[in-house]
């Protein structure tokens, strides 16, 4: 397993523990992520605040359903199950990891939720 792909790894492992250090460790300082829809930050402070999500009671299970790399790109297709107020909430999603010496400096996602 290569170096790009151990760090995503490493990464949903501890989004799955919302293991906040473990999470921040995989990050290059000036990291921006996007969930197409809902938002855009910059930073690992920011990145930090948002790692729950909005009216998540709990850390998700994560399924990797596949995951396939190209050169400082990492791709995966999640399928996730949220506690929320309301029971659970499941949900189907689209990663990309760009990597900068061996850590996570963008990540993009689409998350759709699946009724």
């Amino acid at each position: 397993m290569s170096t790009n792909r151990k760090t995503v790894e490493t990464y949903l492992d501890g989004f799955r523990r919302n293991d906040h250090a473990q999470i921040l460790s995989c990050l290059t300082e000036d990291i921006e992520w996007t969930v197409f829809g809902h938002f855009h930050l910059k930073g690992k402070a920011a990145y930090d605040e948002a790692i729950e999500g909005p009216g998540w009671l709990g850390p998700p299970q994560l399924d990797v359903v596949r995951m396939v790399e190209q050169d400082d790109t990492v791709m995966a297709e999640l399928r996730g199950v949220v506690p929320t107020p309301d029971g659970t909430a499941t949900l189907s999603m689209a990663e990309v990891f760009v990597m900068r010496d061996g850590l996570i400096a963008e990540r993009r996602a689409w998350v759709i939720p699946v009724n």
